[in-house]
Order: structure tokens, then sequence, then C-alpha cells
């Protein structure tokens, strides 16, 4: 009795067929293409998020009596170069910025640093009471910073500090907020194994955080780095205080003394003033935007 073969049994991988995996794998590596729909709501936030941009720019270009009227101008005027050349003038805007530029680096600088170092300690190190130490650190973020300006202030008089840099560099050394971030990145990111390999091989502990610790950490590094430099450049509220604008002042403190009248402000020059700090900031974008992106993006895929 002749036997009938089956031909609808699915083919086995070892037959040729393809393995249960290998159809996601490959479908999980095809490009998927964006539809029409995506590139429109990316023009639409492109469209929102650069006109007040856009406007700032066209508000330095008119007069001050101009932006304030109803309704407000939507193309450029004819004043731009004149008004950022009195803005510059007015207040000493070069020195503001070589000022904001001091302060930023060296908050960012110091701030990633310390925040690394810390961060790498609450996350791999084992020590006593680590838990409490992190939870008074993560408690301090809950502290108004108005609470402190009497005490800090009385600080900076103490030690002569008043208009001078250092006053406002040294309380802003490090942040809570960095701890944390760079805790939270090392705790997955760094394998304690790495970390104990070098140890065997004689590495110390200068060493494991050079070579181990610092490439590891890069990514969260360059963010913490970016969020704290911006931060530290918009800062307004303590160095308006520490600091004089016909002193050492930063940019914020400087455009606080632009557009002043007799009994008005002029709009216009302020927003003048307010561009010139916004143009350094978009130049480390574009310049080093790439960088930042790659610094991120490196820590985003695990192999």
């Amino acid at each position: 009795m002749a036997r009938t073969l089956d031909t609808s049994r699915p083919t086995s991988p070892a037959a040729g067929g393809p393995a249960p995996g290998r159809r996601f794998r490959q479908s999980a590596g095809r490009q998927h293409h964006a539809g029409p729909l995506t590139y429109v709501l990316l023009a639409l936030a492109a469209v929102v998020s650069l006109f007040p941009l856009y406007w700032n720019v066209v508000a330095a270009s008119h007069t001050g009596e101009r932006v304030v009227e109803a309704p407000a101008p939507l193309l450029p005027g004819p004043r731009l170069f004149d008004n950022l050349t009195f803005a510059w003038n007015q207040v000493d805007m070069g020195e503001a910025l070589i000022n904001t530029t001091i302060v930023a680096s060296l908050v960012a600088v110091s701030t990633v640093l310390f925040s690394t170092l810390a961060g790498f300690a609450f996350a791999k190190l084992p020590f006593r009471g680590r838990t409490m130490l992190l939870s008074l650190v993560v408690a301090t973020m809950t502290i108004p910073p108005q609470l402190s300006v009497i005490p800090l202030y009385q600080i900076v008089t103490d030690l002569g500090w008043v208009d001078q840099l250092q006053s406002v560099v040294l309380p802003s050394l490090v942040a809570a907020f960095g701890v944390f971030f760079m805790r939270q990145f090392l705790v997955e990111a760094l394998p304690v194994e790495l970390v104990e390999a070098a140890r065997m091989d004689g590495a110390h502990s200068l060493r494991v955080i050079w070579h181990v610790v610092f490439p590891v950490a890069r990514p969260a590094m360059a963010v913490l780095g970016m969020l704290v430099f911006v931060q530290s450049w918009n800062d307004f509220f303590w160095p308006f205080i520490a600091l004089t604008p016909d002193g050492n002042p930063t940019l914020q403190v400087a455009l606080a003394g632009l557009g002043a009248g007799n009994h008005s402000v002029d709009h216009a020059i302020v927003l003048t003033g307010a561009l010139i700090s916004t143009v350094p900031l978009l130049l480390v974008f574009a310049f080093l935007g790439k960088h930042i992106v790659g610094g991120i993006t490196a820590g985003a895929v695990k192999s």
C-alpha cells in the first residue's frame, strides 16, 4: 500500500526553512520610513519652537513704541543694528559676556566632576549609611533657594566677596540633582564586575575613575553639563543679589539695567539685549550639537 506524503506540514529549520526568530530579526532590521504626517508634525513643532526667537529678532529691529502697539509687528524693521549698538553701549555687554562664560563654564565643569564622583560612590561603593546620606542629598532639592539667600549673603559679605565672581561660582560647585542624576545612570550603565576587574588588575581608585567610570558615564556627563551650563547662563536670582550692574555683572544682571529711561522702559532695547545673550548659546549648539547628541545616543543602545 503506497504512502501519501503530507505536504501541508511546515518546513523544519533543519530542512532549510526559516527559523522561528529569523523572520522577526529580519523585520526588526528594516528601516521604517516616516510618512507625510510625520514631516508635517515635525515642521509644525519646528515653527512653534523657532517663532519666539524670530519674534525676538523682529522686536529688536523696531522702536519701543512700535513693539507695544497692537497688532504687534511680524516683519523685521530697520533699527536692528542701531538697537544692537545702543544696547551694547548702554551697559558693558562685553564684560558681561566674558563674566557669564567664565561663571557658566566653571559651574558646569565642577558640577559634572563632583556629581560623577559622588554618583559613582552612591551607586557602586558600599559604605555605612549610604542610603540615608543619599536620601539627605535628595531631600535638599525640596528646600526653596530663597530660604538660603540671607545666610549665604552674610557669608559672602564676611568674606568680602560682594560683587566678585567667586560669590556666584562657589555656591554652585555641585548640585543635588546632578548627584542623583549621575547615580541613577551609573547604577544601570556601570557593571560592578567591571570595577572589580580593574581593581584585580591593580588599578587604584583614581585610575578606576579615569579609565572605567568616566568613559561609561560620558553620555550622562554630556547631558548634565549641557543642562547646568544653560541653567547657569540664564541664572538671575542669586547673581542679581551678589553682583551689581556697575561692577562685575553677568548677562542677566546687565539686562536688568537695559532700556531704563526716565519713567518708562524701552522694551525693544531689553529684547535686543536678550537677543545678544541668546546668540552665544545658539552658537554652542550649532558647533557642538552633533557631539552632544552623539554623547547622548552613545549610551542609549546596548550591544
